[in-house]
């Protein structure tokens, strides 16, 4: 047969009659997620999580169900489709938003507004799936991740400023009302026919323009020396500059503690702040307490080791396995080097029976008083033999007085960790912290591709965030159990 011969797989005719099935059930299937949507907010108590609209209104124009608006947002999330006119538009276009909407076809405001008011009650529909998943064994609530990651807040870096950039707008502002000035000037002394009006006229109108922006900029500056803020964002006030990847951007930090059973997401927080420092004991307790647990296990990055933090996370029953930083180099000098590596803090043995310090020259430091310092009692540890030692002044330290080092009151549970990620246990527990925090963020950003947020502010910016890791979880428990598996799971166990 030859290539003329030969035909393509044809279609049908459009103008010709078809017959669709007589219902819309039978266009989704027994494994379609919107199945176990439907299922899994038809059974959750909207008014007692605090949904507006619960109760049918007695007079006027009746609203529509809050939980087939919330059904069409977690089917949005899930879908990568979270803008409220995208989501107008698949109800009147998409099989499965009209099954699942029983073919309602809301208007984009209606579904903004509802996203916007409930954003309150995403945490505690968040929970309520960590129940359902809990219940089916999803959870191991041995171990958890804590990592964070940037999400691109609805703020470009041109609209974020600080105390510098405010200074040269001022001033670049200031510059170009003295050239318009300048050409004003020059054009009245010429002769005042039409054209050299409505150019005058023009001038006018920029440098009035210029002045509003100096007087904003006044504003800003002003403010931002009474509240003592570093930086100030125009378009969403909350949101913060960021460094991420190789650059900078205007960002929310998002903080996820995730289960190492199936790398589900236990417990999540946004913030405007980019350091680390202070979310490894929140975010450890909120994933115990979500899990049910009496005893954890967390492992977080270098970024979150703060001695607070770890013993709060010991006071409340979780185990941290958090590497240090480098080994701390306090009170060395720029000029020699000093102290040199043998002589850092970390190579001074401390023994608990004798509360003393032996250096690496054999010398004991033993404690002499307290300090309070950064609301936090340090111990001080020295000894008079510094002097006529080798390393005095060369190796060890230039303090006139000899070498000192600090203690602080809870520095054996410090040490305690420090054993911990020691042990084969440890070392494998931090190297498996990546595998755990990388998947739920990569598979945000990359299939999911919500990596930059839609609302302003941080309290709708923490609504919206509980709408993705929602989706994500919900995705992640369907690839495990599927769907049907997962429907016949959720209503044995509720029954």
């Amino acid at each position: 047969m030859s290539c003329l011969e030969r035909s393509y797989i044809s279609g049908v005719d459009r103008r010709q009659l078809i017959l669709f099935p007589d219902t819309l059930d039978a266009y989704v299937d027994e494994e379609n997620p919107v199945r176990f949507i439907d299922a899994f907010v038809e059974r959750l108590e909207l008014k007692a999580l605090g949904f507006d609209h619960c109760e049918p209104v007695e007079a006027g124009r009746p609203s529509y169900d809050p939980g087939d608006m919330l059904r069409l947002y977690i089917y949005g999330y899930l879908n990568q489709v979270r803008s409220s006119r995208r989501l107008e538009r698949e109800c009147h276009r998409n099989v499965e938003v009209m099954w699942l909407m029983k073919r309602l076809a809301p208007d984009f405001k209606t579904i903004a507004d509802f996203r916007k008011d409930n954003v309150g009650c995403i945490k505690h529909v968040f929970k309520e799936f960590i129940y359902i998943c809990k219940s089916l064994d999803l959870f191991g609530g041995e171990l958890v991740g804590i990592d964070s990651s940037k999400f691109r807040a609805v703020n470009s870096r041109k609209r974020n400023l600080n105390r510098q950039t405010l200074k040269m707008n001022l001033k670049r502002v200031e510059e170009r009302v003295e050239v318009y000035l300048r050409e004003l000037e020059e054009n009245d002394r010429l002769d005042q026919d039409a054209e050299a009006s409505a150019k005058a006229e023009g001038i006018r109108e920029k440098i009035r323009k210029l002045e509003e922006k100096r007087k904003e900029y006044l504003a800003l500056s002003e403010r931002m020396e009474r509240t003592g803020e570093s930086e100030v964002s125009l378009t969403d006030p909350d949101s913060r500059l960021m460094k991420i990847g190789q650059g900078m951007n205007v960002c929310y930090n998002a903080h996820v503690a995730v289960d190492a059973e199936s790398k589900l997401i236990a417990a999540y927080e946004v913030t405007n702040n980019a350091s680390d420092g202070n979310w490894l004991s929140p975010m450890a307790i909120s994933a115990k307490d979500a899990l049910g647990v009496d005893r954890i296990d967390a492992t977080a990055d270098v970024g979150y080791n703060d001695s607070s933090e770890i013993k709060r996370c010991v006071d409340h029953g979780v185990t941290p396995y958090v590497p240090e930083q480098k080994a701390s180099v306090r009170g060395a000098s720029k000029k020699a080097g000093i102290p040199r590596p043998e002589f850092y803090e970390d190579r001074f043995a401390y023994d608990a029976g004798s509360d003393a310090y032996t250096c690496p020259a054999g010398q004991r430091l033993k404690f002499r008083y307290w300090s309070v310092r950064n609301e936090r009692m340090i111990g001080l540890y020295a000894t008079d033999a510094c002097k006529a030692c080798p390393f005095f002044m060369t190796a060890c330290t230039l303090n006139r007085k000899g070498r000192i080092i600090q203690r602080w009151e809870h520095e054996a549970v410090i040490e305690e960790m420090r054993r911990r990620l020691r042990s084969d246990e440890g070392a494998a527990i931090v190297s498996k912290r990546k595998e755990l925090v990388e998947h739920p963020f990569g598979t945000i950003k990359r299939s999911f591709n919500q990596g930059y947020m839609l609302m302003k502010g941080l309290r709708k910016v923490t609504g919206e965030m509980g709408l993705t890791m929602l989706a994500y979880n919900m995705r992640r428990a369907i690839n495990i159990l599927g769907t049907r598996a997962l429907m016949a799971s959720m209503i044995r166990k509720a029954t």
